[in-house]
């Protein structure tokens, strides 16, 4: 039996991946026994090997670990102190976190190893089978033209396209029949959106911002998402789990940009739409496409409920970060000359951008009980929580 795969749009196979990433695939390519194994932003069900489930991510800032670490030219990117002081040796690690990521806190709970970034040079086939792989890139987006001043980032297409020039490595290796069950018995899943909204449609000097409406943007969104995963699912994906967007105006970037350091309502509204239409629009893919099961997930509700009552949920600051340069804001990222608060586990937001990890640890428990995810196997999975370094010195 041989895998079938209905040819992709012209306009998808013209969205080639940059040079860095075009030559770090090609160089994977041409190892002896490689079976590279690219897929999605968070989970990997791996039916057709020895059982063992694997991850693999598509997504943004939010779920990067490293990858853009890796892109010579790109401008986003986590790679100086005091990001990762939370995790492991307390040493920048490429997530923009000072700890775990939504991604890592599920897949542990799952029992699941947490996937390598694609970029890093030490890759081969046997990590890959045994870890899977994360795509996700800080600034892509569902759009291609979403953040083109940090340069170099994958963009969801581009994510995919990796995807796709993996299949065939895997089909050379493994044979078509092996290959047609590996990725069908695979999980994917895809965490994007929130740059394109605050990195691209809320950006005075970008075309997209003045070219629609809130719901037109909003709508064309949607709709270039949508195919998106019906690509996925013509090249072979059967399961995917799709997470929704936060309240995006509550974050320290928002309030500072806002006159009144309050959440910008216009662009919490943006999220729940998107949040709406995208979960509406899943629904309607999960009763088209055949063979597919599609999850929709997002975790709006409890984390706006953090914002307004941080108290609730053991904080006590939910509005300006833990990493800044104390009255000069925004510092849009942490540096070492960057000030950190005294607690970290009491701030909701790390930079400017992104949540603590106290903060996704709390996310990720509301998408576990929301989607019902559970441990899928007994293997060793990572410590639930991070190895904590010592504060630094002043």
């Amino acid at each position: 039996m041989f895998l079938t795969v209905s040819p992709p749009p012209l306009q998808v196979l013209e969205l080639l991946p940059d040079q860095a990433s075009t030559n770090h695939l090609a160089a994977a390519m041409m190892r002896p026994n490689n079976k590279l194994l690219l897929v999605a932003i968070l989970g990997v069900i791996c039916t057709g090997c020895q059982g063992k489930i694997v991850q693999f991510i598509f997504g943004d800032s939010l779920s990067d670990v490293g990858n853009n670490q890796y892109l010579s030219k790109g401008l986003a990117k986590a790679n100086l102190p005091w990001y990762g002081i939370d995790f492991g040796n307390g040493m920048p690690n490429g997530r923009f976190c000072n700890g775990r990521t939504v991604a890592d806190i599920i897949g542990d709970n799952m029992g699941l190893p947490r996937p390598p970034p694609f970029m890093d040079p030490s890759l081969n086939e046997d990590m890959i089978m045994e870890n899977g792989v994360n795509f996700a890139s800080g600034g892509g987006g569902i759009l291609n033209e979403t953040a083109l001043y940090f340069i170099q980032r994958f963009s969801f297409y581009r994510q995919i396209k990796l995807f796709m020039g993996t299949q065939e490595l895997i089909r050379e290796k493994i044979g078509a029949e092996a290959a047609d069950k590996f990725f069908k018995g695979s999980l994917y899943v895809v965490a994007l959106g929130s740059n394109d909204f605050i990195n691209n449609f809320l950006m005075p000097v970008e075309k997209d911002s003045w070219t629609y409406t809130d719901q037109g943007f909003v709508t064309y969104l949607v709709q270039t998402l949508q195919d998106q995963l019906r690509l996925l699912h013509s090249l072979g994906v059967r399961r995917m789990l799709v997470f929704g967007l936060g309240p995006m105006g509550c974050i320290p970037l928002q309030r500072v940009l806002s006159t009144t350091g309050e959440c910008r309502v216009r662009t919490n509204n943006l999220a729940l739409s998107f949040n709406q239409a995208t979960s509406k629009m899943i629904g309607d893919l999960s009763t088209t496409l055949p063979n597919a099961t599609i999850q929709y997930g997002d975790a709006y509700d409890v984390v706006n409920d953090l914002i307004n009552n941080p108290s609730k949920y053991g904080f006590s600051n939910s509005d300006s970060p833990c990493c800044s340069l104390g009255r000069i804001r925004p510092a849009l990222t942490c540096i070492p000359a960057s000030r950190l608060c005294k607690d970290r586990s009491q701030y909701v937001f790390w930079d400017e951008y992104h949540p603590s990890d106290s903060a996704n640890e709390l996310i990720a428990n509301e998408l576990i009980r929301k989607m019902g995810f559970s441990r899928s196997n007994l293997s060793e999975a990572p410590a639930t929580a991070p190895s904590v370094a010592p504060p630094p010195a002043g």
